[in-house]
C-alpha cells in the first residue's frame, strides 16, 4: 500500500503536503465562514467566492500546462507556494484588524486562483518525476490520502479556532504552513528525480495539446465524466456549509465536523485506491459515478444532522475513488512531453468548472433550499455517469465492428494461400 514512500523525495513531499494542506483546509472553512458572516448568510456570496477562486483556472488553466512542460517543476512550485502564502497572510491581517470586506475576500480568492493555475499542473506532473511511472498510481492515491487526511484534521481544528478566537488567526496559520512545502522542495535530492525533457518554446503548443486529447476518445470520456461531476456534484464547500447553517442551524464547529466526515470518507477512498496495483478502467469510473450520484441524493434527503453526517462518509469514499482513478488514468495514458498540458486540461475540467457550478448551486440553494441544491447535484452526476457508460459501450462496439471484418479478411487470405 505504501510502496511509493520508499522514495526519499516523495516521503519529504508527502510530509510537507500534510502540513500545508491542513492549513489550506483550515483557510477554506474560515473563508466560507467569514463570507457568510460578512454577507449575512448569503448563499450567492459564498458561491461567488468559490467561483472566483476557480475562475482563473477556467480562463488561463491551459497556459499553466505549457509552463509545466517548459520549466523545471520544482522551481515553479516554490514560486507558486510562496505566492499562496503571501495571499493567506494578507487575508489574515485584514480579518484580524477588522478591515475585511466581502470584496477583499473576492479579490484574494481570485489571486489564489491565479497562483493555482500554474501550481496545479506542475504539482500533478511532478509526482511522476519523484516516483517514476511504475509507482505513479500508488503515489497519486497516497497523495490524495495525505490531502484528505489534512482535510479531516483541518476543518475540525478550524471550527474550534473560529469559535474561540475568530477567523483571522486561522489565515495566519495557513500562511505559515506553506513554509513546510518550501522547505521540503528545497531539501529534495535533485539527482534522484526522473526529470522529463523540457519542451522548447514554439508556436501552437496549446493547440497541439488540445488536438492530442481530442484524438484520444478514452481521455475525452474521462474528461466529460469528471467535468459534470465536478461542476454539479462536488460543490461540497458550498452545499455542506449551507446545509449545516441553514437547514440544521449549527455553528462553525458543527460545520467543521461535517466537512471532516466527508474527509473521513475521502481518506478511506484514497487508501483503498492505494491498495490497487492495476491501472484503473473506465467502467470503474462509471460505476462509482452512479454510486456517488445516488449517495449524494440520499445525503441531501437526510432528516437529521447526525444522519446527514453519516451519509457524508460513503459519499466521500465514492468521490475519492472517482477522482483518484481518473487522475491515474489520465497521467498513465499520456506521452511524457504532453503530461503538463493534458493535466492542465484535466485540472481545468476538474476545478475550472467551479465558476459555473458553484454560483449556480449557491443560487439554487438560496431560492429553493440547500437540500434541493444537493439533491440536484447528485441527480446530474448519476445521469452523466450513465451517459458516459453508454458512450463507452458504443465506442467498444464500434471498435469491435471495425476489427471483425479485418479478421475475416485475414482468415480468407490465409485459406487462399
Amino acid at each position: 500500500m505504501f510502496r511509493s514512500l520508499r522514495n526519499h523525495n516523495f516521503r519529504l513531499y508527502a510530509t510537507g503536503q500534510v502540513v500545508s494542506n491542513t492549513g489550506t483546509w483550515m483557510q477554506r472553512v474560515a473563508q466560507d465562514w467569514l463570507v457568510l458572516d460578512l454577507a449575512h448568510g448569503s448563499g450567492t456570496a459564498l458561491g461567488i467566492t468559490t467561483g472566483l477562486q476557480f475562475l482563473p483556472m477556467l480562463l488561463f488553466g491551459l497556459w499553466g500546462g505549457i509552463i509545466a512542460d517548459r520549466y523545471p517543476k520544482r522551481r515553479v512550485l516554490m514560486l507558486t507556494q510562496l505566492s499562496m502564502g503571501v495571499l493567506a497572510l494578507v487575508l489574515g491581517l485584514l480579518a484580524i484588524t477588522g478591515s475585511a470586506q466581502v470584496w477583499h475576500v473576492y479579490l484574494l480568492a481570485f489571486g489564489l486562483g491565479v497562483a493555482t493555475v500554474v501550481d496545479n499542473p506542475s504539482r500533478q506532473a511532478f509526482v511522476v518525476e519523484m516516483v517514476g511511472r511504475r509507482d505513479l498510481p500508488n503515489a497519486i492515491a497516497l497523495n490524495s490520502a495525505a490531502f484528505n487526511g489534512a482535510r479531516l484534521l483541518g476543518p475540525a481544528v478550524a471550527g474550534v479556532l473560529i469559535a474561540l478566537i475568530g477567523t483571522g488567526p486561522v489565515f495566519l496559520v495557513n500562511a505559515a504552513s506553506f513554509g513546510a512545502v518550501l522547505f521540503v522542495l528545497y531539501a529534495m535530492r535533485a539527482d534522484e528525480l526522473h526529470h522529463s525533457a523540457p519542451v522548447k518554446r514554439a508556436k501552437g503548443q496549446l493547440r497541439e495539446g488540445l488536438r492530442y486529447v481530442r484524438g484520444r476518445r478514452d481521455l475525452m470520456l474521462v474528461l466529460v465524466l469528471v467535468g459534470f461531476l465536478a461542476t454539479f456534484g462536488m460543490n461540497f464547500t458550498t452545499t455542506v456549509a449551507l446545509v449545516a447553517k441553514e437547514v440544521f442551524h449549527t455553528d462553525a464547529s458543527a460545520f467543521g465536523l461535517a466537512s471532516s466526515m466527508l474527509a473521513v470518507g475521502a481518506l478511506s477512498g484514497a487508501l483503498l485506491a492505494a491498495r490497487r496495483v492495476a491501472r484503473p478502467r473506465l467502467r470503474l469510473l462509471v460505476a462509482m459515478g452512479l454510486v456517488f450520484g445516488t449517495l449524494e441524493v440520499v445525503t441531501g434527503l437526510m432528516p437529521t444532522y447526525w444522519s446527514f453526517l453519516a451519509l457524508l462518509v460513503p459519499t466521500g469514499i465514492a468521490m475519492m475513488t472517482i477522482t483518484t482513478a481518473a487522475n491515474a488514468t489520465v497521467q498513465i495514458g499520456v506521452a511524457p512531453e504532453m503530461r503538463g498540458r493534458v493535466m492542465a486540461l484535466y485540472m481545468l475540467v476538474f476545478l475550472g468548472t467551479n465558476p459555473l457550478g458553484a454560483p449556480t448551486i449557491g443560487w439554487l440553494a438560496e431560492h429553493f433550499g440547500a437540500r434541493a441544491a444537493l439533491v440536484l447535484g447528485g441527480l446530474i452526476s448519476a445521469v452523466a455517469a450513465a451517459v458516459v457508460g453508454m458512450l463507452a459501450l458504443w465506442q467498444a462496439r464500434d471498435e469491435s465492428g471495425a476489427v471483425r471484418p479485418a479478421l475475416a479478411r485475414l482468415r480468407r487470405a490465409s485459406r487462399a494461400t
